[in-house]
């Protein structure tokens, strides 16, 4: 028990003091005023994914959740870990992460202050980069 949240001892970690929880599910919500939703969207698919086609996902994901954009998606390329993306909304944004190598695989990271329909994410993402195999998390 960590003052009055419950922990699961084996998602707890100490370091200097500092108590870290690697479930929200035990936490307690320091601002039940503010409305926060989170979906982590991940996938495998048949061919690399390209800055072209992230923009355009972004984009695209922007009006599916139905946020308003600030600012036009932007990418970057790391030789090393492959395409990242991020577009920012008037209520938070979204994060995108695209690998060829060990393999094929993206991961979405959205968070909103604002309500959106995590299944419309999913399905869009899903049928966007006609993904394999796809897993999501909403928290």
């Amino acid at each position: 028990m960590l003052g009055d949240v419950k922990v699961d001892e084996r998602a707890l970690a100490r370091r200097d003091e500092l108590e870290v929880v690697f479930s929200l599910a035990d936490t307690r919500d320091l601002a039940p005023m503010i409305h926060r939703q989170r979906l982590v969207i991940e996938g495998t698919c048949g061919s690399p994914i390209t800055d072209t086609q992230i923009v355009g996902y972004l984009s695209e994901l922007s009006a599916v959740c139905d946020m308003t954009l600030l600012l036009e998606p932007v990418t970057h390329r790391s030789d090393a870990y492959g395409w990242a993306g991020w577009v920012h909304w008037e209520t938070s944004g979204a994060h995108f992460y695209a690998w060829e190598t060990p393999m094929l695989f993206f991961s979405v990271d959205i968070y909103t202050c604002k309500p959106f329909d995590v299944y419309r994410a999913i399905e869009f993402t899903r049928d966007f980069f006609q993904a394999d195999d796809i897993v999501a998390k909403g928290f």
